[in-house]
């Protein structure tokens, strides 16, 4: 059953909804600089980085990767060290190394052009049904639906439906349901735009808290006009962490000690960190005027919101095992380094500028 429109009105009102919309998005769309380009490996590029990421974070990386990888050759030429330091606070890093995978793909299997079709593109490593879906829709006028969350939430306040597990909810929709409706909305003849359009109106509009409902183009035949039913989250979990800094004057240059986390490791394997100091104490549970924190910052990673305390260590009595060296501060940028250690090395002093 066709739950946006009466079925003897459905084509004229999902005319009327692609016009509109499309209308909106032709005089109120950001700027932004991959939709400035043809190119299908720049479009693969922000796709990737936009997941789970905002905008605003998203364009500096996008204008620094573009000049040091400005093709899928020049992606996948590139160690892998490299390539995990230019994405270096961006965060999720398997986004990375997939978007490195997948370029070595491309050239070693399809000549280096991306394939032009969603089903085809799945086959590349880390793209799946939303990434592909977007750049074919995009780059290569396929007309496939895309799904995320901001089109997602569209769909449910138009409908009046809830989302999956929200609490008395009185009608939800699926992942299948949603995406079937997306489908029978996206015009064929602007793909490409009516996806962005319609991302752009969740991010920009139809927000997930006090959306701007008297600027919604689609507003007269949305059900909701305001919030929808949601499933509860799960609260942010609240920690506190300590990382030692250890650094000494070598021939004339400054040195920091860095550990490395191991290959097979969870989560961020193979980035560059601070170590552990020797008193590993939350900063609340340290004794009085013992190890004073050089400085104390937030970081939020993965539902957890932490407290961070960085501690100067001394040199002496130091015991490095084959996880940690001694680094130049003048290299650490070109480190794969994580995001956390990024911050505080460049709160310290200690980050040079990317090339």
């Amino acid at each position: 059953m066709n739950r946006l429109f009466p079925p003897a009105r459905i084509p004229a009102r999902i005319h009327g909804f692609r016009a509109d919309l499309l209308a909106w998005f032709d005089l109120h769309k950001r700027d932004l600089p991959w939709r400035r380009t043809a190119d299908p490996y720049a479009i693969w590029v922000s796709e990737i980085m936009l997941q789970q990421t905002r905008v605003a974070a998203v364009l500096d990386h996008y204008a620094r990767w573009m000049r040091q990888f400005p093709t899928v050759a020049a992606l996948a030429a590139a160690p892998e060290d490299e390539v995990l330091a230019a994405w270096s606070g961006l965060g999720y890093y398997r986004r990375a190394r997939f978007l490195h995978r997948g370029a070595k793909a491309v050239v070693a299997d399809y000549a280096g052009q991306l394939p032009q079709t969603a089903e085809e593109l799945r086959k590349l490593p880390g793209i799946g049904a939303y990434t592909s879906a977007a750049i074919a829709s995009i780059a290569f006028g396929e007309s496939v639906a895309v799904v995320d969350g901001n089109v997602e939430r569209v769909l449910l306040r138009q409908t009046g439906c809830s989302e999956s597990g929200a609490e008395k909810a009185q009608t939800s929709l699926g992942a299948a349901e949603i995406q079937a409706l997306a489908n029978q909305l996206i015009d064929p003849r602007r793909p490409g735009d009516f996806n962005q359009a319609m991302m752009e109106l969740g991010a920009t509009i139809c927000l997930p808290r006090n959306p701007l409902c008297l600027q919604c183009p689609v507003q007269a035949s949305c059900k909701t006009r305001g919030e929808h039913p949601t499933a509860p989250r799960k609260p942010a979990i609240t920690a506190e962490i300590t990382f030692g800094l250890v650094r000494r004057q070598r021939r004339g240059a400054t040195e920091v000690l860095l550990a490395r986390r191991a290959s097979d490791a969870t989560v961020m394997p193979g980035m560059w960190e601070l170590p552990m100091p020797s008193l590993s104490l939350p900063i609340t549970a340290r004794p009085e005027g013992d190890g004073k924190p050089l400085l104390i910052l937030r970081h939020a990673i993965m539902q957890t919101n932490y407290r961070v305390a960085v501690v100067e260590e001394p040199v002496a009595g130091i015991q490095k095992d084959e996880t940690a060296r001694w680094l130049k501060a003048a290299d650490l940028a070109a480190l794969p380094l994580t995001g956390l250690a990024r911050k505080i090395l460049l709160r310290l002093g200690l980050l040079g500028t990317r090339q």
